[in-house]
């Protein structure tokens, strides 16, 4: 059992063969995972919803639930409009976080300070809406320069609502782990966890506790070795899993099992029925 907890499979690299890329993704012991709900920008960030609705009951195919947000390459075009929007979105029973929002100063597609206030914004919102968040965090190179602007602004502004969130894809140190750890984090790795120069990385997945650990593809990025260089994709997940088992002395399997426990556990879903507490599938 193995859940992809971060994928983005709405885009056109996906059009041509979804259905075979999700059936794959079941057929590899994949039961589920959620889907990203950023799209190209805020008009079209229920990109996520309208992928849960399409295969919502098929079982040929994982579960979906997917989140809504903006992302911060494009938080140049958030505004008030779109956030009363998130918020329509936010009610969606197939709706169980908020992002994947944050900082990234490695592209700076949008202004640092415009970043800043929209990420701000996001997190306002996604108290309102009584979500956990999903953080993307990069810094510019050689530097931490976001991993300190992303870890305070939580720490003053989000943590004191006790919602929690996820740190996606996590590329940070050590000490960034911790400190993650400690605002009540869940800490999710990537397929880049396979690479050869990402042993800070491998250091991380060693220390986070396995209860505090989930797993992703982010999809259609980050493919992990033996795929490297080509579209990423749900079944590969396992892959993640198992470079995590050869550091903890696990089999994949464990690691799937582990993490996909912890999934429904934060995201408060029961596992039989895998609806949120309290919502129809």
């Amino acid at each position: 059992m193995f859940i992809d907890s971060h994928a983005h499979l709405e885009g056109k690299r996906y059009d041509s063969d979804r259905d075979d890329v999700l059936a794959r993704a079941k057929q590899n012991g994949i039961e589920a995972y959620l889907a990203i709900g950023n799209g190209d920008g805020p008009e079209t960030a229920d990109c996520g919803i309208r992928l849960a609705q399409k295969y919502d009951g098929k079982p040929d195919y994982p579960r979906i639930w997917t989140s809504v947000g903006i992302h911060p390459h494009e938080a140049s075009f958030a505004n008030e409009a779109a956030d009363a929007q998130m918020l329509r979105w936010a009610q969606h029973p197939k709706i169980i976080a908020w992002g994947e929002i944050g900082l990234d100063y490695f592209y700076d597609h949008s202004p640092r300070e415009v970043q800043k206030t929209v990420f701000r914004r996001q997190m306002e919102l996604a108290q309102a809406a009584k979500l956990p968040i999903i953080i993307h965090c990069r810094p510019s190179d050689n530097s931490e320069n976001a991993w300190d602007d992303c870890l305070a602004m939580i720490t003053e502004h989000w943590h004191p609502s006790g919602l929690g969130g996820i740190l996606h894809c996590f590329t940070g140190s050590v000490d960034h782990a911790r400190r993650a750890l400690d605002l009540g984090f869940m800490i999710s790795f990537a397929g880049n966890i396979t690479f050869p120069k990402a042993q800070p990385i491998r250091d991380a997945a060693q220390l986070v506790p396995l209860d505090r650990m989930l797993i992703e593809t982010d999809s259609p990025y980050l493919a992990p070795i033996p795929h490297r260089g080509q579209r990423n994709e749900p079944a590969y997940v396992k892959e993640v899993a198992r470079q995590i088992g050869e550091l903890r002395n696990l089999s994949a399997e464990e690691i799937g099992s582990r993490t996909a426990q912890n999934f429904y556990r934060f995201f408060g879903l029961a596992q039989e029925t895998a609806a949120p507490t309290g919502l129809s599938s």
